[in-house]
């Protein structure tokens, strides 16, 4: 399998699914291809549904320059969408809409996936953050995947940002992700050890029939080859931009330890996957405001006490990246709580989910300013 892990080590690249709404009414609504136009600082590109519009950073020194980007991205959208009558929103899951009022994309990708998947693509309306991070071999790439894993509940944690879904509230911080666990080819990946493995494991599966290429893996954390990248999809979409950054930052600083100790010729601790999965549960339902299982240890720990831990452990790492300032972010949704708790907090005061799209929109809108 072909490759491009070959640096510069990381790179960063972000990429926001954002809401597609009524500059009203906040619903959703299906306007992708008349919001699609070329974008100096990175790409403007459809989703599954038309009410979906995703950007794309270019590849970053840091999450400064990532940020100034994405800033730029978010504006430019919000203000083509302002001229027919619309805005974006940023949030896991938008609180009220329903799935059956969306359009798949005129996109063959996409009316193929609905054509293998059926009701379990056609209810996917949820909104993710991708960040990507260039790694400079396949067999770090890997290992930087492998070790993520343990990782991944403390980033939905902190980005869990979905608690209602259908005009419901559904008691979980981040309903996007069992949603999107009907899926296949979800959640924590498997460990693959080494590149070989992983390009074996594929190929066969590519060759089975079951997938056309690696791309529909769509795991929490998988190794990108195309892009050179680790590739980190486990987080809600975030509604104000100093959190996707924070998270980003996050990210990064996460992927430098990690290549650390592939250079020094360390191994990962192994830890059996039903329990990593059942931290991811744990993040999923409660965010921030749970526990989590250590798993060095094996005791329950506060997610707030462990999510600190881990951003003191990798802020010198942040500082040699150029990105701790952005860490910031992350110091935020520890202090004031992640934006499932935001939401939740305008939602208790007249249990009016227009009111809760409308502050999204709003802070969404805000910081595209900034």
């Amino acid at each position: 399998m072909e490759h491009n892990f070959t640096g510069p080590s990381y790179t960063i690249g972000i990429e926001e699914e954002l809401m597609i709404v009524d500059g009203s009414s906040y619903e959703l609504v299906n306007a992708i291809e008349s919001l699609l136009e070329d974008a100096p600082d990175g790409d403007i590109k459809p989703e599954l549904m038309e009410s979906v519009l995703e950007i794309a950073t270019k590849p970053a020194r840091n999450t400064a320059e990532a940020g100034a980007q994405l800033r730029s991205l978010r504006r430019q959208v919000r203000d083509t969408a302002g001229e027919r009558g619309l805005t974006i929103g940023s949030a896991g899951t938008h609180p009220y809409a329903m799935w059956e009022d969306q359009r798949i994309a005129a996109r063959t990708r996409y009316r193929e996936l609905v054509s293998a998947l059926r009701f379990v693509a056609r209810q996917e309306l949820i909104f993710g953050l991708h960040v990507h991070v260039g790694v400079d071999g396949p067999d770090k790439a890997i290992h930087v995947a492998d070790g993520m894993r343990v990782h991944l509940p403390v980033l939905l944690a902190l980005s869990a940002n979905s608690p209602f879904w259908r005009g419901d509230i559904t008691g979980l911080a981040s309903t996007r992700t069992p949603i999107f666990r009907a899926f296949p080819r979800v959640g924590v990946p498997p460990s693959y050890g080494d590149w070989a493995r992983y390009e074996r494991e594929i190929e066969f599966m590519i060759s089975s029939g079951v997938m056309e290429d690696y791309t529909y893996l769509w795991y929490d954390v998988r190794p990108h080859p195309k892009l050179g990248t680790v590739e980190v999809r486990v987080c809600d979409a975030q509604t104000r931009v100093e959190h996707t950054l924070g998270l980003a930052a996050l990210v990064q600083a996460m992927v430098k330890e990690l290549c650390e100790h592939f250079d020094a010729g360390r191994r990962l601790g192994s830890y059996p996957w039903q329990m990593l999965d059942e931290n991811r549960w744990l993040a999923a339902r409660h965010g921030l405001d749970g526990e989590l299982v250590d798993l060095p240890s094996n005791e329950r720990v506060a997610t707030k006490a462990l999510a600190r831990r881990l951003v003191d452990r990798l802020r010198d790492h942040a500082q040699d990246l150029g990105s701790a300032a952005e860490l910031d972010g992350i110091d935020d949704l520890l202090n004031r709580g992640n934006g499932a708790a935001r939401q939740i907090i305008v939602y208790e005061a007249n249990h009016d989910l227009r009111e809760v799209m409308g502050e999204i929109v709003k802070a969404t809108e805000g910081n595209a300013e900034d």
